[in-house]
């Protein structure tokens, strides 16, 4: 094959990933195209967690014409006994010859198996074919894997002259419906939503997808001194999603136990001066698998989101629209920078519209 014809069907192997997008979490979104005679045979995705892998699909659709053919899969195909049976057990079983992957799985239990195992049984196996494209799609599974942290979507809306809302601090709504309703799309393909208290205390969000069919993230809440009032929305609607606090130890002790009555879950970490310890809470959350986490703000949240270096990619709505008044929030306040040569850039820019609104979504370099 030459590399053209490569990436062709890799590029359809990737768009197939794509389709298990917050449903596969915390395994990686993965597509594969089974290829005979210059024909597409088997097509799969991974659909959801638990479930059968995108070969699976692939070699199941292409049937008897999978010997002697050709598999695109979006990332090395695992070797190990996980939820499911390992895929090169299946590939070996249908007599495939060749199989095109861009990236090596880094999960460690099975990195570099599949392709040796592949490899041991006569296969034909090219590696590298876009491989920048395989990394972005899964650019928050390859983070959870590496460092054991939860890959950070920051996201805030403002109007032309940066501001996130009036001096009253009114922000309903900056944006427009079709702005709102995609930020519904990503909240129902995060595991997990973060806002700080005062967020709360002002706006009394719920943090749901409301989309149909849309998968809400858990809900939770940098809330140092534990102040999260039961009357709240949050509250109200545990039985849709988990609620968790993240508080620091000095939190009073009652006020914890009053959350815990109502149903929260409650992460602990050291902090100062009544501030969550936010490397210690994404550690946790790490721990718990989660892999893409969504901060939509605060201010205070956003700043230490950019002057800790925590976010991977952020995303900002921009409306046309002037606020004024200096006393008006803008999103990111802190320190700030000396110099513009200082100042963060985004790289691999994509720039949406939605009504009037302009959305820039881009990948900090620190």
């Amino acid at each position: 094959m030459t590399p053209d014809v490569d990436e062709k069907y890799m590029t359809i192997a990737l768009e197939l990933a794509e389709k298990g997008r917050g449903k596969v979490e915390p395994n990686p979104m993965v597509g594969a195209v089974l290829v005979k005679n210059g024909e597409i045979v088997g097509r799969g995705y991974h659909h959801a967690f638990g479930g059968p892998h995108a070969e699976i699909h692939a070699i199941n659709e292409g049937g008897t014409n999978g010997k002697g053919a050709t598999l695109y899969v979006s990332m090395e195909p695992c070797a190990h006994y996980g939820k499911t049976a390992p895929c090169v057990d299946a590939i070996i079983r249908a007599a495939i010859a060749r199989v095109v992957m861009p990236v090596i799985d880094p999960n460690p239990i099975t990195s570099g198996r599949g392709l040796q195992k592949l490899k041991e049984t006569g296969i034909e196996v090219k590696l590298g074919i876009m491989e920048s494209q395989a990394r972005r799609l899964n650019a928050p599974f390859f983070k959870l894997m590496q460092t054991g942290l939860p890959y950070i979507i920051v996201k805030w809306a403002m109007s032309l002259d940066g501001k996130i809302a009036t001096h009253g601090g009114d922000s309903r709504w900056i944006t427009s419906e079709e702005s709102r309703a995609y930020v519904h799309t990503i909240r129902g393909q995060v595991d997990g939503i973060i806002v700080g208290i005062n967020t709360v205390l002002r706006d009394d969000p719920l943090l749901t997808c409301r989309l149909e069919g849309g998968r809400n993230p858990r809900r939770i809440i940098v809330d140092g001194n534990a102040v999260l009032p039961l009357h709240s929305r949050l509250i109200k609607t545990i039985g849709e999603s988990e609620i968790m606090v993240a508080v620091t130890e000095n939190a009073p002790h009652e006020r914890i136990e009053r959350l815990k009555h109502a149903g929260c879950k409650i992460i602990r970490t050291k902090g100062t001066d009544g501030r969550v310890d936010l490397q210690e809470l994404f550690r946790y959350l790490g721990e718990m698998k989660l892999t893409n986490i969504l901060v939509e703000g605060g201010s205070k949240i956003i700043t230490s989101m950019i002057e800790g270096h925590f976010a991977d990619k952020i995303i900002v709505f921009i409306a046309p629209v002037i606020i004024g008044g200096e006393g008006a929030m803008s999103p990111v306040r802190g320190k700030g920078v000396n110099i513009m040569g200082e100042a963060v850039k985004l790289a691999e820019i994509n720039i949406r519209r939605f009504s009037n609104d302009i959305a820039v979504e881009g990948v900090p370099e620190y």
